[in-house]
């Protein structure tokens, strides 16, 4: 995981990386600090070639609102710097996977 620290190193990730994750969260957000070890964890296991980064809105507030993120958390999924899948506020990781997996695969194929 690669937490992101300006702007710069987030764009570099999504054009240097064929597919990232990002987490969009907070330290204050009690959801996001629970689903971003699971994340890590899914992604470790079921998809070690996914770049995954994590931007902590509270502390970079321009990447948020460039990347029109207004409610925590947020998950987008870029392939080749499209966004590919994005989920907001409440959602399943199990259905997050499934849907990653779907899109990674048509994707690599």
């Amino acid at each position: 995981m690669l937490n992101t620290s300006d702007i710069s190193t987030f764009n570099d990730a999504l054009r240097t990386h064929p597919a990232v994750l990002i987490l969009f969260g907070g330290e204050q957000c009690g959801v996001c600090q629970v689903i971003k070890p699971k994340l890590e964890q899914l992604l470790t296991d079921a998809f070690p070639e996914i770049e995954w980064l994590y931007v902590d809105c509270e502390q970079q507030p321009e990447i948020c609102g460039q990347s029109g993120v207004f409610s925590l958390p947020t998950v987008k999924f870029y392939l080749e710097g499209q966004l590919s899948l994005e989920m907001s506020r409440v959602f399943s990781l199990s259905v997050l996977a499934q849907d990653i997996e779907r899109l990674y695969r048509l994707w690599k194929d």
